[in-house]
């Protein structure tokens, strides 16, 4: 009776894990969409009003008063405007696409480390359906506004697709054999379960991973936890699948198997 009441609080507490990680990623996703719509909109606005030569507008879009811009003359940052904008022109035309990557948090402190100005780096995605590359854009934190906007070194032609998501078909395959292995571990006759629940869970390692602009790697010591699969979607440049070998699901497959516990017949 004790025994099986440890086993109930055992499977309790793993599906309260559960249920508080669910929580956490919803709350997580859920800023991160926030964040995404709000540094992605601003770039693409300013951007845009750049492109279209309304530089009074790119000036309202920017942390003017902030500490690091409050000393920028207006008529500088206009010529630095026009240089900006032949930039982009000339290497990417007039139509161009955005997309939200990333955020880096940036605490700027100068050297007598008397003031630190809080920063947050938003990296956008933009390309014009053949090329792309990346808007690094400084954002003040308390009014949202840009302090710097400027493209980085990378640029790269927009890469085909297909492999990725042939990719992505073998990485659905991961999950399903990790469930069907839990599923046979439950009908069967093995004692505490729970364990093995787990090994099947987190033990997915090595790792392949594929990224849409570099292809193909493979990283020895690379766990992914989500039953054996990570990925990320965000633009082209930070899109990724990366799929872990299921070394404890073979394990118990392989257990169950040798021991009958999935074909009676298989070892007759």
């Amino acid at each position: 009776m004790k025994k099986n009441l440890l086993i109930f609080q055992r499977m309790n507490i793993l599906k309260i894990l559960l249920i508080v990680g669910l929580v956490l990623g919803l709350f997580v996703s859920f800023n991160l969409i926030n964040d995404t719509s709000k540094y992605e909109d601003s770039t693409e606005e300013f951007v845009e009003s750049l492109l279209d030569k309304n530089y009074d507008k790119c000036i309202s879009l920017m942390a003017t008063n902030h500490e690091i811009a409050k000393s920028s003359n207006i008529d500088t940052l206009k010529l630095m405007f026009l240089d900006f904008r032949q930039t982009i022109v000339n290497n990417f035309g007039e139509e161009l696409e955005y997309t939200f990557i990333k955020t880096d948090n940036n605490q700027i402190s100068f050297s007598d480390n008397s003031l630190k100005l809080n920063t947050t780096i938003a990296y956008i995605e933009f390309n014009n359906k053949k090329n792309l590359s990346v808007f690094e854009v400084v954002f003040d934190n308390n009014t949202n506004k840009i302090i710097n906007i400027q493209i980085s070194n990378f640029k790269t032609s927009i890469p085909k697709m297909t492999y990725f998501w042939l990719f992505g078909l073998l990485a659905i395959c991961i999950p399903i054999f990790n469930i069907y292995v839990i599923v046979l571990i439950k009908r069967s006759d093995l004692k505490k379960k729970w364990l093995k629940y787990i090994m099947v869970i987190f033990l997915n390692v090595p790792s392949l991973t594929y990224m849409a602009v570099n292809g193909l790697s493979f990283k020895l010591l690379n766990f992914q936890f989500l039953m054996g699969v990570s990925f990320n979607l965000m633009g082209f440049i930070n899109s990724y699948i990366s799929i872990g070998i299921p070394i404890g699901g073979l394990y118990w497959f392989w257990n169950l198997y040798k021991n009958k516990e999935i074909y009676p017949m298989a070892n007759n």
